[in-house]
């Protein structure tokens, strides 16, 4: 493990209170650590270290009732609110199935995990935050007035480690994989891609070609891929929520995949964010950050999964959205009207 943080707990702390307006993620950034840095300098001060283990967080957020879920990559936060449970756990992916919050969990990144507690004006501000081995946050868990908050003192008790020293050493980050292609597979691919029966073998396709999703994306052509204008991500929600449809919108990390399955009924633009302010569901996206937009088609056993799938300019996925395909809920006819008239680009990238 390395420390390339040369500030201390004591300086952190002091760095924060002269910004007081900044939030976590920009203050770490500022600063030059991680945001896992900038919770642990708060042990013994409102933060405590916790367990990491999905295994173990699931079910003590399932004691809270109802809660906000918060699942980010750098250009777009997933926020649910809803109740935990459904939990299943596995050693590569877990999984929490409820209606309100739908998560897909990779135990292997949950490193480190603190409870946090600070007071403000209108009550104390409590959450569960996990991070990965760089201190980059995977998931929150925020508690909310409806929140059972006398369950709190004893999912402290049930989570809290033994080690509760100040400081949290962090590893480097590691970079976004670029897009990664094999042109002279490109015949194989398209084959391979016509014989798909669940959207799930796509990964495993990609990965025995040794290529990746972008990278597959940017040879495959129609009539599988179709090259969008960044312009289409916001064009997208426009369009959803004017036809008044259901959606799943798939925002995940290295760690977590949170997912929404509705509409999306109110947007609010604010400078270079597009943001759902929906009861339940709010998302913030930067569209300055968008880089590629795809929409893709895939064959599944149940009929085409099409998606639209964004792209920062590392090569990172931002979001996918798919068409809800629930029986007595199904939008997949109307969301691919919506995503056939979706704005092309002229030039695919190289």
């Amino acid at each position: 493990m390395t420390n390339p943080n040369a500030l201390t707990p004591t300086q952190i702390r002091a760095l924060e209170a002269e910004n007081p307006k900044l939030r976590a993620r920009d203050l770490a950034d500022k600063l030059g650590i991680a945001e896992a840095q900038l919770v642990a300098a708060h042990i013994g001060q409102g933060a405590t270290r916790i367990a990491a283990h999905p295994d173990r967080i699931i079910p003590a957020a399932e004691q809270l009732g109802e809660v906000m879920a918060l699942t980010r990559v750098d250009a777009c936060v997933h926020e649910k609110v809803g109740r935990y449970g459904n939990y299943h756990p596995g050693e590569h992916a877990a999984m929490t199935l409820t209606e309100e919050i739908d998560l897909r969990m990779f135990p292997s990144h949950w490193v480190h995990a603190y409870a946090v507690e600070r007071m403000a004006d209108d009550g104390p501000h409590r959450s569960l935050q996990v991070f990965d081995a760089a201190g980059d946050a995977l998931h929150k868990i925020h508690l909310r007035a409806a929140s059972d908050h006398g369950a709190w003192a004893s999912v402290l008790a049930d989570l809290a480690l033994d080690d509760q020293s100040e400081g949290q050493d962090v590893e480097a980050r590691k970079p976004v994989e670029a897009a990664k292609s094999r042109p002279d597979k490109v015949d194989v691919l398209r084959e391979e891609w016509t014989r798909l029966t669940d959207t799930h073998q796509f990964l495993r396709l990609c990965s025995k070609l040794k290529m990746n999703r972008l990278g597959a994306y940017r040879i495959a052509g129609a009539p599988f891929v179709r090259a969008l204008d960044p312009k289409a991500a916001d064009a997208m929600l426009r369009a959803v929520q004017d036809a008044g449809i259901e959606v799943m919108i798939f925002v995940g990390n290295r760690g977590c995949i949170q997912i929404h399955t509705g509409p999306v009924r109110e947007l609010r633009p604010m400078g270079p964010w597009q943001n759902v302010m929906d009861p339940g569901f709010n998302l913030h996206l930067r569209l300055d950050k968008v880089a590629e937009v795809w929409a893709v088609d895939k064959p599944t056993q149940r009929g085409p999964a099409i998606s639209v799938e964004a792209f920062d300019a590392e090569g990172g996925l931002i979001f996918q959205v798919f068409g809800v395909g629930k029986e007595g809920r199904d939008s997949r006819a109307d969301w691919a009207r919506i995503v056939t008239a979706l704005p092309a680009l002229e030039e695919v990238p190289a």
